[in-house]
């Protein structure tokens, strides 16, 4: 997904090129082609439109929500009622959209807004979605004509379906096109991962997930806005903004069913106690923690106390040691791209949680989580691995890398 977001900045760091160019040569030409912007009464009435729609929403009144859409728009009220009809099952605690900008052109408007939401139970803040809405201008009053998701912006799991929610004792499980049964197993999964996660992570943390379970894989790229290939092979991921103060309020676990469908019971409760390590450990993950770190931490906890090997557990990196393919440093942030080689992919995870496994070890299981605190708070992020390293295991950089490469030959050369 990273390299998705790269690509986007740089095509539009291309186009502002191109419309200075432009500028200088034409600037006559340019001169009538500003987006014309909503004046402050229609900005108002606009909002007062989506406001209503949020009351239709957070109320379920049907006939509230279909008011606010535009008459003359063929095929509307019949899309628009289906989705309101999906939601039916979402616990939604808060519903609302902050208005950005807005560009008026006559009787028509595009609105740039973002929509938070908060599932009750569950989210200490809201979950953030980019929309564009269109709205047409009748007899003085604003009407939403289209509303989709931004450009790049991830779809909304309610736009793929009829939501099904199933509640477990610690988690909350939202699934389209899943049978009642397989929701109910994937929630005891989950349930199952809570206590496991906070006997490993002593900081506090909400101790619930909310897991969404879509139909296909294509459908699970939607929810992450990116291309469903890349994530072809991978049974779940977690959403959420790393480096954010204070609670991580919306983690999503999102599963891949077809990938989650063919694990065994042990396989699928290793991928979701990964994940809700992913939800507790959030808020103190930072642009400063290193993938090797997060992902290994959530594997050194998902496979805790399971009693498998370490060539159990690092099977690809076990037969490269014993082959003499030693690795000569820690796995770099890159290694862990989904569209990459399966191979990288693998030894990647599996280094480290290796990593982390050898802190435990050696010093203890508090210096790991201490370790992983410090590292996302440390002021200077180009420093704070090196930083960390020194304030809480008292090694550096070059010691630990070799200490690990010793870890890999004592673990794994048998």
């Amino acid at each position: 997904m990273a390299d998705h977001r790269r690509a986007r900045r740089a095509r539009a760091r291309a186009g502002a090129g191109l419309a200075l160019v432009a500028a200088v040569l034409a600037p006559s030409l340019l001169a009538g082609c500003a987006t014309p912007k909503a004046s402050g009464a229609d900005v108002a009435d606009i909002r007062h439109t989506l406001d209503a729609r949020a009351r239709a929403v957070l109320g379920g009144d049907e006939s509230a929500y279909l008011a606010a859409l535009d008459p003359g728009t063929a095929g509307l009220r019949a899309q628009e009622l289906r989705y309101f009809r999906n939601l039916a099952e979402m616990p939604f605690a808060s519903w609302e959209y902050r208005l950005g900008e807005v560009e008026e052109h006559g009787e028509r408007a595009v609105a740039h807004a973002e929509l938070r939401y908060r599932v009750d139970g569950y989210d200490s803040g809201p979950v953030t979605a980019p929309r564009t809405l269109e709205l047409a201008r009748r007899d003085g009053r604003w009407y939403v004509s289209a509303d989709r998701a931004a450009e790049g912006a991830a779809e909304q799991l309610w736009h793929q379906g009829e939501v099904r929610a199933v509640r477990g004792e610690r988690s909350l499980i939202l699934g389209v096109g899943q049978d009642t049964a397989r929701l109910k197993a994937l929630a005891r999964t989950a349930d199952r991962s809570v206590p496991a996660v906070s006997d490993a992570w002593p900081s506090r943390w909400a101790e619930r997930v909310v897991v969404l379970a879509p139909d296909s894989l294509e459908s699970m790229g939607a929810l992450l806005g990116a291309p469903a290939a890349g994530y072809r092979g991978i049974a779940a991921v977690t959403t959420g903004e790393t480096g954010a103060a204070g609670d991580a309020p919306a983690d999503r676990v999102i599963v891949n069913p077809s990938a989650y469908g063919v694990l065994g019971e042990f396989g699928k409760d290793v991928v979701i106690t990964h994940e809700t390590t992913h939800v507790a450990t959030r808020a103190h993950t930072s642009p400063a923690t290193p993938m090797w770190l997060s992902e290994g931490f959530a594997d050194w906890v998902a496979y805790r106390d399971t009693g498998r090997t370490a060539p159990q557990t690092a099977p690809e990196l076990s037969r490269a040691v014993r082959r003499g393919d030693l690795p000569p440093a820690l796995p770099a942030d890159d290694d862990f791209a989904f569209g990459g080689s399966p191979q990288t992919l693998s030894r990647a995870y599996e280094g480290g949680w290796l990593a982390c496994e050898l802190i435990a070890d050696r010093w203890s299981e508090d210096h790991l989580t201490d370790f992983y605190r410090a590292v996302s708070q440390t002021s200077e992020p180009t420093t704070a691995l090196e930083t960390a390293l020194a304030d809480i295991l008292s090694t550096t950089p070059h010691d630990f890398t070799a200490l690990w490469r010793e870890h890999l030959l004592k673990r794994l050369d048998h």
